[in-house]
């Protein structure tokens, strides 16, 4: 297996930034059907606040499958957050109560057609920085970041 989690040499989380001018934050359901409705609510904050929503949603539908489907532990939810936190950056959140189960992608196990071990290819394509923050334990955070346009230069 082959570890492709990135980590930035920079501090990355939100607390180290000031508050972020836009913030979304919701727990939801460690079920596909929590990992579906992330995706929908997702798409529906950044539309409110007149943001693209893509690639976002694609990242956001990824990191939630790869919380319900890795970082599940029954009775517990996950937490999904967007955040504007500089201009022209969107930040991507989703922690997960499995922080003793690190991301792993394993590309060419199984073949061009195996059905999974290719999630974070999929996040790390159109992000422009991805990487996974441990704790508090027994948490993980697997985030994203995408530029945007912001509204006054459109």
């Amino acid at each position: 297996m082959t570890r492709l989690t990135r980590i930035s040499s920079s501090v990355t989380g939100l607390a180290a930034d000031p508050a972020p001018a836009l913030r979304f934050s919701v727990p939801l359901s460690a079920t596909r059907r929590g990992a579906r409705l992330a995706r929908l609510l997702a798409t529906e904050q950044l539309l409110s606040w007149g943001l693209p929503f893509d690639p976002a949603r694609l990242i956001v539908a990824e990191l939630a499958a790869n919380a319900v489907l890795h970082g599940r532990v029954a009775g517990r939810s996950f937490r999904l957050v967007l955040a504007v936190a500089r201009p022209g950056t969107l930040r991507i959140e989703v922690t997960d109560t499995r922080g003793d189960r690190l991301p792993v992608c394993t590309p060419g196990v199984g073949g061009a057609l195996a059905e999974s071990g290719r999630g974070l290819l999929l996040v790390g394509e159109p992000a422009d920085r991805w990487g996974v923050e441990e704790g508090p334990v027994p948490c993980k955070t697997v985030w994203a970041e995408v530029g945007f346009v912001p509204a006054v230069e459109r």
